[in-house]
């Protein structure tokens, strides 16, 4: 992970003992980053102004835009004093999908969603997850304590999430950070895409709370075990259980609690699981 320009020095004045000291933190950067396509801004994050191609081609698959890597002919990151644009263009098919899409949004919604039609955007049935593969229930335990070692822009900032890759055969692979949980997860997208990491033998670790947006994209990249230190939302345990993702969550250094599909888990000490 790049983290040139996502931290900055701040000074602070530190009072401790009932005596002031002046001191300094590194603190997490946090930039506005304009999505665009073909010239259209699409959606602005407030994110950590790192590893953005990755964010730009994660945030095209895991939100539906492209299918493919393949349909983002070209990605560039414009900076400007009020933020960063990641500017994209992609294949004319997709375009106009684009534009359809654009133009079904479109018109005032206070509150971001409006009417039927955006509340069925907003929960839309999952992509299935088709996977045979099963995990040892230590593994996943040993994989979630590992990851903070790992975590080198929240070591020095104690401010950002992380998501991970982890799979039986090669451990804990890419891992991305950002103050924006849903931008960490859209950035790991980013990066297996672009190194065609396969992702049908292996689990998304989070260390955030789960909800529904977060089982929707690991479905997105075709994950088929969820892991997570925090709770669940019981939307995301529905649409997990629906894309038939194991959900794994409350991960702590002792166990963690499985919500769905726990027959992916191999349990060590040979107990049966009642459905």
């Amino acid at each position: 992970m790049d983290i040139d320009g996502a931290v900055r020095e701040r000074k602070k004045l530190v009072w401790c003992g009932g005596i002031p000291i002046l001191a300094s933190r590194s603190v997490a950067e946090e930039k506005p980053i304009a999505l665009s396509y073909c010239g259209s801004t699409y959606a602005v994050m407030m994110a950590t102004p790192a590893d953005l191609e990755d964010f730009g081609i994660g945030f095209s698959i895991t939100e539906g835009i492209v299918d493919g890597a393949w349909q983002v002919s070209s990605i560039d990151v414009i900076e400007s004093e009020l933020g960063i644009e990641v500017r994209m263009w992609v294949d004319p098919d997709r375009q106009k999908y684009l534009m359809s899409r654009r133009r079904a949004i479109a018109g005032p919604v206070g509150c971001g969603l409006c009417g039927i039609e955006s509340l069925e955007r907003a929960c839309p049935a999952p992509r299935r997850v088709e996977s045979n593969q099963k995990f040892a229930a230590r593994d996943l335990l040993n994989a979630v304590c590992a990851m903070s070692p790992l975590q080198r822009l929240n070591q020095r900032t104690r401010a950002v999430h992380a998501a991970a890759f982890w799979s039986a055969a090669t451990g804990i692979g890419a891992i991305r950070e950002d103050v924006g949980r849903h931008n960490a997860l859209d950035k790991l997208a980013g990066v297996m895409v672009r190194d065609q990491v396969p992702c049908a033998n292996g689990a998304i670790l989070l260390t955030s709370r789960v909800s529904v947006e977060m089982v929707q994209k690991t479905a997105m990249i075709g994950a088929p075990m969820l892991v997570a230190v925090s709770a669940p939302t019981t939307l995301a345990i529905k649409t997990a259980d629906q894309a038939g993702i194991t959900l794994v969550a409350v991960a702590r250094e002792d166990g963690y609690e499985v919500f769905t599909h726990p027959d992916r888990i191999i349990f060590t000490e040979g107990s049966s699981v009642a459905a």
